[in-house]
């Protein structure tokens, strides 16, 4: 009972951080993308397509989570975006990312006229959808390699993402996997939540993707 009313508490101071970040966000007209995956799901790959076609438009910028390594946040400085890295073993090894952190990011962003702002969260199905960062959208990315099961063993990410990215589409011909199966485990979660099937390596769907994101940034 008493791990329960503390968790309660971590939620609740959470919360309220998330809330000032979002008024920020909302204030400033950046549109802040909290982008959620297993490990190895393909988000750093999927960004160093995505933010140069964004960057062109509008400024960008990125937060980089991870436990230990600046190895993403390399990355993506590579393709010539602000980010900043967040390691969480100076934070207990939180397997997540927390509004504070992203709180404190902030400060070394250029956040002045800011438009796009992703946030790459610790690669993890369980955590990181228990944390509101004040964003504005949840992108969640599901690689086919990892199997049929996922949204139906960690249903909570899937219920809360407002997109789903289908991502490694072109391994498909060398998987066993039922692609049917898979898609209707997703609508057993979130029967309502829009599946775009991409690949970081061929660029099939990315297209889609920044449709999808230009459209949610203009509502």
């Amino acid at each position: 009972m008493a791990q329960v009313k503390v968790l309660e508490k971590v939620l609740d101071a959470n919360d309220k951080i998330a809330a000032d970040n979002r008024r920020l966000f909302r204030e400033r007209g950046i549109v802040a993308v909290n982008l959620m995956s297993g490990p190895g799901a393909g988000k750093t790959s999927l960004l160093e397509r995505v933010l140069p076609r964004l960057a062109a438009r509008a400024p960008v910028a990125v937060i980089e989570g991870d436990i230990a390594t600046t190895a993403d946040a390399e990355r993506i400085a590579a393709v010539g975006v602000p980010v900043v890295q967040i390691n969480t073993d100076k934070l207990g090894g939180a397997c997540h990312l927390e509004a504070l952190a992203i709180q404190t990011a902030l400060a070394d962003l250029p956040v002045q006229g800011l438009r796009w702002l992703f946030v790459e969260n610790v690669g993890n199905l369980v955590c990181p959808a228990e944390f509101d960062l004040g964003e504005t959208l949840r992108v969640g990315v599901l690689s086919v390699a990892e199997g049929e099961d996922k949204p139906i063993k960690y249903p909570l990410l899937f219920r809360q993402i407002h997109l789903l990215l289908l991502n490694k589409v072109d391994l498909l011909p060398h998987l066993r996997l039922d692609l049917d199966r898979l898609l209707e485990n997703v609508r057993r979660v979130n029967a309502e939540l829009p599946v775009v099937r991409c690949s970081a390596a061929t660029g099939e769907g990315l297209d889609e993707f920044v449709a999808w994101l230009e459209r949610h940034a203009e509502a």
